[in-house]
């Protein structure tokens, strides 16, 4: 029986399946750890040298709510440069999840329908629920891609908002042009909130990243520093959008988060000089090595971004076939953690070449097996 203290509101969270298999890889002795989704290499120098010189300036105090001048300045700047909307403002995050949780605690009031798109990630169901909204399923199976008919099924008198992700996590996928301007347009002519999560939009490998802002001046971007420059424990993000909403979401930060840590806003002035490039090109090449491994032996969509892949189980479901895995010591998340169905498994490519190899092996030799 759960304690008489607890809110109803914790209801909406489990962690408990990606916690598993955390859990067991840090009890493990040489896990061939493919679950978590952090990148793999470290913070650049110019990036750690500007926050360690923060540090020791002084810099180590609460900053302004909405963020260090200096960076909203650069950030402003670039995203003016990049779609000249004129009420487009920009404030600075504790995260991409802390700008998640300010959106839909600004936006969404209890009773409201959020629009997600299923496989989703794992936080977005919950945060919905969390702001006492409904979350209302979008499938894409099996190309995972935006039926725009479906989406426009969805839409109800209740319908405030709808959450967007590309590339996406879980499935590595990333939506066209076609499928964004349509999404777009759609969430402008029905006067829906489109908030577009665009925390991988650096790892793009074959097309240019495009965002629902370019065809829709109200869509909400929320971004951040975590996946591109590997400092996913800085907790540093930055969300821009209509400036009346970015001043209702500065206004919760003031009285929850209070402000991203200063150090990492320094940092975060530095990291934008900083060239990914050769750290992207080496995902590509990760992502073109486990496509080869897994085509003969399982059905996967070949992802377009993020460092994510999403193959259908070859036998069984999700679950039962990560459990088998995690007995041949890969950790991989069953897919029934981001989807209400349970045929599919995640991926996480964000590791050596040696450990994605390792991988693979234990995968072709799974796929083999009759079930």
């Amino acid at each position: 029986m759960s304690h008489p203290w607890i809110a109803a509101r914790m209801e909406h969270f489990d962690s408990s399946g990606i916690r598993k298999v955390f859990d067991l890889a840090s009890a493990m002795t040489d896990p061939i750890n493919l679950s978590i989704g952090q990148p793999d290499f470290s913070v650049p120098e110019p990036i750690q040298e500007a926050a360690v010189r923060a540090i020791h300036e002084g810099k180590n105090g609460y900053s302004p709510t909405q963020g260090i001048a200096a960076l909203r300045e650069k950030l402003q700047e670039r995203i003016q440069k990049q779609y000249g909307h004129s009420m487009r403002q920009v404030f600075v995050t504790s995260g991409t999840s802390g700008g998640l949780v300010l959106a839909l605690l600004a936006l969404v009031n209890p009773s409201d329908e959020v629009i997600v798109f299923d496989p989703y990630f794992v936080m977005y169901k919950s945060l919905v629920g969390l702001v006492g909204g409904t979350c209302v399923l979008v499938d894409t199976y099996p190309d995972f891609r935006i039926d725009i008919a479906k989406v426009a099924d969805a839409v109800t008198k209740r319908t405030k908002a709808i959450l967007f992700n590309s590339p996406a996590n879980p499935t590595g996928v990333m939506a066209g042009d076609a499928e964004i301007r349509a999404l777009a347009q759609l969430a402008a002519e029905r006067n829906i909130a489109l908030i577009s999560d665009e925390i991988y939009n650096h790892f793009t490998y074959d097309e240019p990243f495009v965002s629902p802002a370019k065809y829709n001046p109200q869509t909400l971007v929320i971004d951040g520093y975590s996946k591109t420059y590997g400092m996913t424990g800085w907790r540093l993000g930055f969300a821009h959008g209509p400036a009346e909403i970015i001043q209702q979401m500065i206004k919760l930060q003031q009285y929850t988060f209070v402000c991203a840590p200063q150090p990492a806003q320094w940092a975060g002035i530095a990291a934008l000089d900083v060239d990914m490039q050769p750290h992207i090109d080496a995902y590509r090449r990760k992502r073109d090595l486990i496509v080869a491994g897994l085509s003969d032996d399982y059905e996967v969509v070949k992802p377009g971004g993020a460092f994510y892949v999403f193959p259908k189980t070859p036998w069984g479901t999700g679950d039962r076939f990560v459990h088998k895995a995690i007995e041949n010591k890969l950790l991989v998340i069953p897919g029934q953690i981001f989807s209400r169905r349970d045929t599919h498994f995640r991926i996480s490519y964000a590791a050596p070449n040696a450990t994605i190899e390792r991988g693979l092996e234990v995968l072709r030799k799974l796929a083999r097996e009759k079930r």
